[in-house]
């Protein structure tokens, strides 16, 4: 005999580790139709990520000529529309737009009848699961439940004035006047999240108690809970339409950056930190870096006794929204780098009381540092640390993200030599750009002795802005001086650039190879298309030989710069007319 196999829930999950598990159920009851309407929509591909899974519910007003048509039309259009609306807007944004229209739609429909307050009238619940938040839309007397971990909170408020103890009547709702109030709000999730919507035909003969009850009975799906909802009102006496769904949070996806800015945004500013202070828990040891924007601190975990770097920002911007996100950004670029050669963000294991974020402790020296004690160290030895740190870029650039401040301080050697690029506060990630925040449009690169020409003349950039600033680091390990001079940071318009002058790395450390100096210059190029594709190109030119380079060497120089040769022979023409002059007068 087999053994009876358990029951499962409806799971879908379009896009890594996003897990839904849905059910609802949805009858007249004892009316002669059912005015109630429901729907789910869960996109695949991208459209999960920028616009989420929607669940709308709906109940038709009884007394209303349209209360049908009105439930059915705001279901459907709500779930056609919203995921029409452009993916740069926020849900709040597309959410609100289309329940306006919807609301004049109904409304202006609803004139025809000689009584408005029976045209196209319907309650209407809306909740959105985009990432880790969950947007809520209200209007009427549906309602919104949450169940976690044993508790059952009931998220909205129901638009309804009692007028007797049997009858109340509505408020607010869809269709009832050209303009309208709706509820939004936002929740934090967390796996295992249960979400149920009910029409009121359900949760007004069903209490709190019993409602729970259902919700946690074991082994059986989620549709079957929901018709278990319906069975047990309609047993309880229920005489209304009863509709419900339930949405089961399995698994969350990656953290994007609405909830991030949503979570921390609203933290006090942490105070001016000193040694032996503590703060959620972490022991100040020392300030490692203070300045006007930020400051950082070497602390101790009390718990664990681990050593991290601890961010904070600078008192000076508490009033200023964009300087607050780009903070918030910050720390959320750096959680999505996972290379051994990038900093690590580390999650707290505590609640923040504050602003602040935690990186991994390196113990070590800034590659400025290091440069300082090796002013023109073994090419071997210099091609090693470039690797590392193109490595580094590589992992930014696979997340589609600009460093945009690739510079000597900015990168860490430790005790073993390994390679730890920092600093994300200049990052430029290009989904975020497409939104257009205030902290992204404000973003100004780094250091300009290291950033590339298109910054300084307002060209679009690429990743071959962070290869350009690569090189200058790379030509400053291997001749101890900057490129050009060191005057790319008075350079302020075209003309500027080409007046410029480059420097062969080998006149100045004669121990740098002609081949490794024209990767150099190649990286170098004001032009951005005359420069390698990427970082890794670049460093394979450093390590290997490119026979190009070396047969450019070995040609005449006529051919291989046609203006020196020329420059050359005009100068020994020269010398030897002069030679000619003297011998004539003597």
């Amino acid at each position: 005999m087999n053994a009876p196999q358990p029951a499962m829930d409806k799971q879908i999950h379009p896009q890594g580790k996003f897990k839904l598990s849905v059910g609802q159920h949805s009858v007249a009851g004892r009316k002669a139709q059912n005015e109630d309407a429901i729907g789910i929509r869960i996109p695949d591909g991208n459209l999960l990520s920028t616009k989420g899974a929607a669940a709308v519910i709906a109940d038709g007003v009884s007394a209303a000529e349209a209360g049908k048509e009105a439930s059915h039309t705001c279901v459907s259009s709500f779930l056609s529309d919203y995921f029409s609306t452009p993916e740069t807007w926020s849900v709040k944004q597309s959410g609100a737009q289309v329940l306006t229209a919807l609301n004049r739609w109904l409304y202006s429909r609803g004139q025809g009848f000689n009584d408005n307050s029976k045209g196209y009238i319907t309650t209407m619940s809306t909740v959105i699961f985009k990432s880790h938040t969950a947007h809520i839309f209200h209007v009427g007397d549906s309602r919104i439940y949450r169940l976690r971990e044993g508790t059952l909170e009931q998220l909205t408020t129901d638009h309804s004035t009692p007028v007797s103890q049997d009858h109340a009547y509505l408020a607010r709702a869809m269709g009832l006047d050209v303009r309208l109030d709706v509820d939004y709000q936002t929740a934090p999730l967390q796996s295992e999240d249960i979400f149920l919507q009910t029409t009121d035909g359900v949760h007004d003969v069903l209490g709190p108690h019993a409602i729970q009850h259902i919700l946690e009975a074991p082994g059986i799906t989620l549709d079957k809970r929901c018709e278990q909802l319906v069975e047990v009102a309609l047993h309880k006496g229920s005489t209304d339409n009863l509709s419900c769904q339930l949405l089961r949070v399995d698994e969350l996806p990656d953290a994007q950056v609405d909830d991030v800015l949503n979570q921390f945004s609203q933290l006090q500013f942490p105070p001016l930190l000193e040694p032996g202070m503590s703060l959620d828990g972490y022991r100040i040891m020392r300030e490692l870096q203070g300045g006007t924007r930020s400051h950082l601190y070497q602390v101790e975990d009390m718990a664990s006794g681990a050593h991290y770097c601890m961010k904070t920002p600078s008192a000076n911007f508490a009033r200023d929204p964009a300087y607050i996100e780009r903070f918030v950004l910050e720390s959320w670029i750096g959680s999505r780098i996972n290379s051994p050669y990038v900093v690590k963000v580390v999650e707290p294991h505590r609640p923040k009381s504050c602003l602040y974020y935690l990186t991994e402790y390196v113990q070590g020296m800034t590659l400025s540092q290091w440069m300082r004690e090796h002013p023109k160290p073994a090419v071997e030895e210099a091609v090693f640390l470039i690797d590392q740190i193109a490595r580094g870029i590589r992992a930014l650039h696979r997340r589609e993200t600009l460093h945009q401040n690739i510079k000597p301080d900015n990168i860490l050697i430790d005790g073993n030599g390994q390679v730890k690029i920092m600093d994300f506060s200049a990052c430029h990630m290009a989904g975020i750009a497409e939104t257009a925040t205030p902290a992204q449009g404000n973003l100004t690169p780094g250091s300009a002795s290291y950033f590339a020409p298109e910054y300084t003349l307002h060209k679009t950039t690429n990743y071959r802005a962070d290869l350009f600033s690569l090189a200058v680091i790379s030509y400053e390990m291997f001749t101890g001086q900057l490129p050009f001079g060191g005057v790319l940071e008075h350079c302020k318009s075209q003309r500027d650039f080409l007046a410029t002058s480059y420097t062969h790395s080998y006149k100045l450390n004669p121990l740098v190879p002609h081949w490794i100096d024209c990767a150099l210059k190649k990286a170098l190029r004001f032009d951005e298309e005359r420069r390698h594709g990427d970082v890794a190109e670049f460093v394979y030119e450093l390590q290997h030989p490119n026979p190009r380079y070396l047969e450019y060497h070995q040609r005449p120089l006529m051919e291989r710069d046609p203006l020196k040769a020329w420059k050359i022979i005009a100068g020994i023409l020269a010398l030897s007319q002069a030679a000619s002059l003297i011998l004539l007068l003597r």
